[in-house]
């Protein structure tokens, strides 16, 4: 079942990624990239770096870690999308290498500087193994930073959106796209509320989502709402994704107190990831 599950997320990413291609504006910005690490780690200090991202999809952060000043990126994607990655990212292939392969299966050389998954782990089933091969493929004192959705700060919108999953995750695009047109509409007025008043997700509607056009408004629906398999991490749970892959010096960022950002070191000993 998990490994069906897995399946059939990649293949609603590829659907997903093959229709909705292009990246701009503060979606695809460097100083978001410095939003999602908050203080756990400014992007600039991978600069001249060695860094692999799992979960690539149409190139968004590859571009922003190339923009950062990373060297060479390891751009990892399992789906269909990987047409459009490269496609997206032809400017700059000669410092990307792309691997058509998932998470658990990125090779242990060469090693990287860093690694980074940023709203990858919490849509697959069993993330287990793709943070040990994440800690197999490190340099010893190397990092790995994963955003994941949370659990915390998030109980209105659980509320709503969990029992609407159930029913949207096994709709045709053609029913889902107007129903997330409709839902894009109703989020714009809950933005304008929230510049005004202090709402749930008051930081997020104004800081993150807010700054982003209507067309990728419309995008972080779809992405909530399409994928077959999503959870929202708990703090023990994130503290534990990596702590219990061997990672150490495990530090939380709690962004705008809806998401979680982690971030852990492989040790200076070369040791082996628990599985």
């Amino acid at each position: 079942m998990t490994g069906s599950l897995t399946e059939r997320t990649i293949d609603d990413f590829g659907d997903q990624w093959t229709r909705y291609t292009d990246n701009d504006g503060y979606y695809a910005s460097p100083e978001l990239l410095t939003d999602i690490f908050g203080p756990l780690m400014a992007p600039e200090a991978l600069r001249g770096k060695r860094v692999a991202e799992i979960g690539s999809g149409t190139g968004r952060i590859v571009g922003m870690l190339l923009a950062a000043g990373v060297a060479h990126v390891t751009a990892v994607e399992p789906s269909r999308a990987m047409s459009v990655l490269k496609r997206n990212t032809e400017r700059d292939a000669a410092r990307i290498t792309y691997l058509e392969c998932r998470g658990d299966q990125l090779p242990p050389e060469p090693q990287q500087d860093a690694i980074v998954s940023i709203g990858v782990l919490h849509h697959i089933p069993d993330p287990k193994p793709v943070v040990a091969a994440a800690y197999n493929a490190l340099k010893p004192g190397g990092w790995m930073l994963a955003w994941l959705y949370g659990w915390e700060g998030n109980a209105a919108y659980l509320g709503l959106v969990l029992p609407i999953r159930k029913l949207t995750t096994k709709l045709p695009h053609s029913i889902l796209a107007p129903l997330c047109h409709f839902l894009n509409a109703m989020l714009a007025v809950y933005i304008w509320l929230a510049r005004h008043f202090p709402l749930p997700l008051r930081g997020y509607m104004t800081e993150v989502i807010g700054r982003f056009s209507a067309e990728k408004r419309y995008l972080v629906i779809y992405d909530q709402l399409k994928p077959s398999y999503a959870k929202y991490y708990r703090r023990d749970e994130a503290l534990r994704l990596l702590e219990e892959a061997g990672f150490t010096d495990v530090r939380l960022h709690h962004r705008h107190g809806y998401s979680w950002t982690v971030l852990g070191r492989r040790p200076l000993e070369n040791r082996g990831a628990t599985q």
